[in-house]
């Protein structure tokens, strides 16, 4: 317990680090949906403010090819990142970018065809609400390939844990967002086509902004093209695909309940619905910054077949997340008439309290669809296909249109809002009716609801875990280690070397890791017996640490020095060192 609690901490802090970053990303997005509804309805009117309302299943669409992409190349990565297998992160890297500026070019053609033709009657018959929709077809069309591009971008650059750089590109899209929206709609006049060309412009700042990295060949992964092989590509899409369905999914229910808004209450439905949807788009980013973070460690722990680690992140999701979550929403709740003002301030409009109620009641959803989320990344990262596949399709479309359909000739506008939060409940009761299928009963622990095999990573009792936090407790390893060795029959010769690696190791790292900064740190040592081998893993949140860097200097004056580090690497069989998402793993076979 005393390990599970370290390992847990460190994770818990690697997470709520890099949790801003990614929730910014995820707010790219949703603050321009804000951005363009406000200057909309403010500067432009309720049909535009309609016509943005009509794109959304098709923003959906577009968020699945990018959850797609990403998520699919993040778990492979991550798995090559577990194994340390890096030219396959490249090879990966290089068919991810192919294929995302292909697909955003096809995507642009398409738009443009459709605006320009006026190819959008399935959307809506009101031609002023067409009209508009198609400008603003005309205008996003500009910014497909930097959208795509950008996104996939985003989620190599949090590989390398370079996070910061994704923050300036993210402030520099909204600062130019923002500045043109007001240049193009409120003194330019330029209506829907101005609110869609001002969110490409700022896209293309935002894809720059990253690319530049790529450019300067500081960067870990490479454009390779020379020896590229694009059979992976079908393989990013098989992994990446369950999780893109629900955007996918989300984009067919746009349209259903679209239809159905449109037959039962009216374009003021989808006015409404678009105001609360865009404004809490930005806090949906929350959640969705959560599962970027959760993606990459699953998938890590998965590649490093760490059961531990891998129930502490789902740990952290209930324990951590989901509170946080909860009191968001609350928030939310309470202040729902006052963000219904930035829209609509005639309260006698029907508009206005439809608009209140959105504020009211979807809210509740966002802490079940953690849950129902990370589920379903789980399930893509072990290969669970019932789940990844069942999942999806019910939060995309049958969790939520059903109930619209069968509420709203009773409950009118507030079903679309109540469908919301039903999806919620149904994928929730999914994910341990599963579990308890799978177990003949109710699970009992998170490795239980998880449904982890007994076969994945080394048994408990074929490892030892290890948290050192001073040299007091280094000393203590070393005895550790050799009666572990000794309990499994390990031989004296290289029982005695594990012990003295593992303290040779941890010291290095309390003495020199710990000191560099004021914040307190921890190592997680691991030694475990598989297949007749000794596994030492060594992880910690100390400043990025290469041992094989440290062996290469030799200083003439002191022919000592760094010899523990040689020391080490001449006696094992195999070291691997990577820096995964700004934590250390030293890997030693022996």
């Amino acid at each position: 317990m005393k390990h599970l609690s370290s390992d847990y901490k460190m994770l818990q802090g690697l997470c709520f680090r890099l949790l801003p970053i990614q929730v910014l990303l995820a707010m790219v997005g949703s603050i321009n949906g804000i951005v363009s509804s406000l200057f909309a309805s403010n500067f432009v009117g309720i049909d535009a403010m309609s016509a943005i309302g009509l794109y959304a299943p098709l923003g959906s669409f577009f968020g699945a090819v990018n959850t797609m992409l990403m998520g699919g190349s993040q778990i492979i990565c991550g798995k090559y990142m577990g194994k340390n297998e890096i030219s396959s992160m490249q090879n990966t890297f290089s068919v991810n970018m192919l294929v995302s500026l292909c697909l955003s070019a096809v995507s642009s053609l398409v738009f443009l065809a459709a605006g320009f033709l006026d190819l959008t009657g399935m959307f809506t018959s009101d031609a002023a609400v067409r009209g508009y929709f198609n400008q603003y077809l005309i205008g996003m069309a500009v910014g497909m390939v930097p959208q795509i591009i950008g996104q996939q971008l985003s989620g190599f650059l949090s590989l390398e844990n370079k996070n910061k750089l994704t923050t300036v590109a993210g402030i520099a899209y909204i600062v130019t967002n923002l500045v043109l929206d007001y240049l193009f709609v409120a003194v330019l006049h330029m209506e829907a086509f101005g609110l869609a060309l001002a969110t490409s412009l700022g896209l293309w700042v935002f894809a720059g902004v990253q690319f530049v990295y790529y450019l300067r060949g500081k960067s870990v992964l490479h454009l390779h093209f020379d020896k590229i092989r694009w059979k992976e590509s079908m393989e990013i899409v098989k992994i990446g695909a369950p999780g893109a369905f629900s955007y996918g999914y989300q984009a067919l229910r746009g349209l259903i309940v679209n239809a159905l808004t449109l037959s039962f209450v009216g374009s003021v439905g989808i006015s409404a619905f678009a105001a609360a949807n865009s404004f809490l788009g930005l806090f949906w980013a929350i959640p969705g910054g959560m599962l970027a973070v959760s993606r990459m460690l699953i998938s890590v722990s998965v590649g490093e077949e760490d059961r531990e680690s891998l129930q502490n992140v789902m740990r952290i999701m209930f324990f951590r997340y989901l509170p946080l979550m909860s009191a968001i929403a609350l928030a939310l709740i309470a202040a729902a008439v006052p963000m219904t003002r930035l829209y609509y301030q005639d309260i006698n409009d029907p508009v206005f309290m439809m608009t209140v109620w959105g504020f009211r009641i979807l809210p509740l959803s966002m802490p079940l669809s953690i849950i129902c989320m990370h589920f379903v990344c789980y399930a893509q990262v072990s290969d669970k296909k019932l789940m990844m596949h069942v999942l999806p399709l019910v939060d995309g479309v049958l969790g939520s249109a059903i109930p619209t359909a069968l509420l709203i000739p009773f409950m009118g506008m507030n079903s679309v809002y109540w469908a919301n939060v039903i999806n919620g409940i149904a994928t929730t009761v999914i994910v341990v009716g599963y579990a308890w299928i799978c177990n003949r009963r109710l699970p009992k622990n998170m490795m239980e609801l998880m449904v982890i095999p007994q076969t994945f990573g080394v048994r408990k009792e074929d490892r030892l875990d290890i948290t050192v936090r001073n040299m007091d407790e280094v000393v203590r390893v070393s005895r550790q280690v050799q009666s572990f060795c000794r309990e499994k029959g390990v031989d004296d010769r290289r029982t005695y070397f594990a012990s003295l690696m593992v303290e040779e190791m941890a010291g290095n790292i309390v003495l020199h890791g710990f000191r560099k900064d004021q914040k307190q740190h921890s190592a997680d040592l691991r030694i475990a017996y598989k297949n007749g081998d000794l596994i030492l893993r060594i992880k910690d949140d100390c400043i990025p640490f290469d041992p094989a860097e440290r062996r290469k200097i030799v200083d003439p004056d002191d022919i000592t020095k760094n010899i523990g580090i040689r020391m080490v690497y001449s006696l094992a069989k195999d070291i691997q060192y990577q820096n995964i998402l700004g934590m250390n793993a030293l890997t030693i076979l022996l």
